[in-house]
């Protein structure tokens, strides 16, 4: 389904909502990519700004900022993102993925 919908972004024949979730897996990948674990802050930067580029939506650029409090104090939510120590494996990972044209 992430290739069907990643084809369809690429064509321009997708939603607002589709177009959303496009945008948040590449960011995905590219976090993991760059750090080798997930980063959480980082990723929501940027999925939020490349989100706000596009559209220029102020209200969806700050639409869950006010969970983030209640997620600190349960402790789900990291303002610092470990990297991987292994990093090389996962840049391994990627450049398998991108000869078979998975990415």
């Amino acid at each position: 389904m992430d290739a069907l919908r990643q084809l369809s972004y690429e064509r321009g024949m997708t939603t607002p909502e589709q177009q959303h979730t496009v945008l948040f897996q590449q960011a995905f990948l590219r976090n993991i990519r760059r750090n080798g674990r997930l980063n959480e802050l980082e990723l929501i930067r940027e999925f939020k700004l490349t989100t706000f580029l596009r559209g220029r939506s102020v209200s969806f650029l700050f639409k869950d900022a006010t969970l983030a409090p209640e997620l600190m104090k349960r402790k789900k939510f990291h303002l610092v993102g470990e990297k991987a120590h292994d990093r090389a494996v996962v840049a391994r990972i990627f450049a398998r993925c991108m000869d078979n044209s998975l990415l």
